[in-house]
Parts: C-alpha cells; structure tokens; sequence
C-alpha cells in the first residue's frame, strides 16, 4: 500500500476539509461529554439513544454539543448523528466504558429499612412526582455547565455508589452527597426554574431547578428552603440551608443532576 510523505498527510489535516470527518469520543458512565463539529451548515441538534442532545454555535463554523451518558448505560459503542434540521449531516461514535464506583454494606435496624403500606404508598407518590420534574421544559441557559458547586464541604458519598442494605441492594447513588454544618447556604449553580419544592420522606425537604436544554439539578436533606415553586433563581442565588432532614444520618446535602433523563455526575458539569 502507497504511503503518504509525512508532509502531505499534514496538509490534508490542516486545509479546510470538503466533507466532514467522522469523530470517535470516548465516555464513562454518568459522564456528560462536550463534542465539538465544523460544519457550514446550521446545525440544530446531536441524537443519541434516540434523543435531541443540544447544541451551540461556536465561531469559525464550528458547532459544540453535549451529550448525558447514563449510569447505568451498557458499555459498548454507539452512534452520534449531528442533524440539520431533519437531514443527517455527519455521525461519530462513542465507546462508553464501565464507571468504576463504589460499593458499601451497611446493617440498619429493620425499620430503618421496611416500610408498611401506608408509607410506601407515599414514598411512591412522591418518587413519582420528582421524576416527572425530569421532562418539565424551560428556559435554556447558554451553556451546559455548573458554575462552582451548590456548597463547599466533604463528598461523603460519590456518584454512582452502590450501598447494601441489610444485605439487599438498593438503587446506586444517582448524585453526591456533600457534608457540610447544618444551616449553610446552598446555591444555585446555574440558573434556572424552581420546578418542584417539597417535604419528602426519604429525601427531606427537596429543591428541583430546570435550567432548560434537558438539565434538571435536584437538592435533598435541606433544614430550610428559601424558594417556591415558579420562581427563577439567578446563578449563585440561595436556594435554601444545609440539613439532615427525611432519611439522613447527618448534615449533608445530596445533589443530583438529570439530563434528558440521563442520571449523570454532577462533577462532570463543572
């Protein structure tokens, strides 16, 4: 097979290309991955497992896109087709990896554990109100990206941790959790829609902002709340105070992210 001279093979990556060429990205589970496009043509959106992923007008003809890569997506390799409208433009491909997260055993008093019917009915209940949060639109920021984290402390609990309880597994930890001393300020990291404020069982007092584009970023285990429902929050705006109410063992403040319906890493958006 005829090689290229070393030099021709730079021109032909540094000259203008005719067409655009194919990417390959590489991602963990939970992670939010940025993509980048040149394109002339407007692009409009980036599908992935069957979704409108956003995307941005950069300069120069290029266009950047983000992407949610769920925790619990199956490792493999994937397509990502950047649209024009309804036209195919240019499709890449992604390798998703398996995340490497914790596991915890822990042993609890039986009714730290079990609930009777009355309280799984509304566990239930509320479960269901906070997911349907996830599909809620609005306004959309700029940009995907959390400016600084809603409060400064420990990560007592990472992304993705899978805890044992009483020998049972229970769902694996879709945020963070962050230490801190009771009645500190949380802040908003983005802005964003207050779409959801609420006293819940498991979670305590529960704060759920929409920033628009697919990105819903949830607050739990909170001593006070400072917003209502409707409202709009600016970047850095209080939302309420650290606290160790619902299921919690201490002062902390869980923090999680859904994007598009995706659980990701919330650290992956800073």
């Amino acid at each position: 097979m005829k090689r290229c001279a070393p030099w021709l093979l730079f021109l032909a990556v540094a000259l203008p290309a005719t067409s655009i060429q194919a990417a390959e990205w590489k991602a963990v589970q939970g992670d939010v991955l940025r993509l980048e496009i040149s394109s002339q043509e407007s692009i409009t959106a980036v599908r992935y497992q069957k979704k409108s992923w956003p995307v941005k007008k950069m300069k120069n003809g290029r266009w950047q896109g983000w992407i949610g890569i769920d925790l619990k997506q199956k490792p493999g390799t994937y397509n990502l087709v950047w649209k024009a409208g309804k036209r195919s433009v240019a499709t890449d491909s992604l390798s998703v990896s398996e995340g490497k997260f914790r596991i915890s055993h822990i042993k609890v008093k039986k009714k730290m554990a079990v609930f009777d019917k009355e309280t799984l009915a509304r566990i239930r209940r509320e479960v269901k109100a906070l997911k349907a949060t996830y599909r809620m639109q609005v306004k959309a920021n700029p940009d995907v990206v959390m400016h600084g984290r809603p409060v400064e402390g420990v990560k007592s609990t990472p992304f993705g941790a899978q805890r044992y309880v009483n020998g049972e597994a229970r769902s694996p930890h879709s945020g963070i959790d962050i230490a801190a001393a009771a009645g500190t300020p949380i802040k908003a990291p983005l802005a964003g829609r207050v779409l959801y404020v609420a006293e819940m069982y498991l979670n305590g007092n529960t704060v759920v902002l929409g920033h628009g584009n697919g990105l819903v970023s949830v607050y739990c285990h909170m001593q006070s709340i400072a917003v209502k429902e409707g409202e709009w929050l600016d970047t850095h705006q209080i939302i309420g105070k650290v606290g160790s109410t619902g299921r919690s063992t201490g002062p902390h403040l869980h923090w999680g992210v859904r994007f598009n319906n995706a659980r990701v890493d919330p650290e992956s958006l800073l």
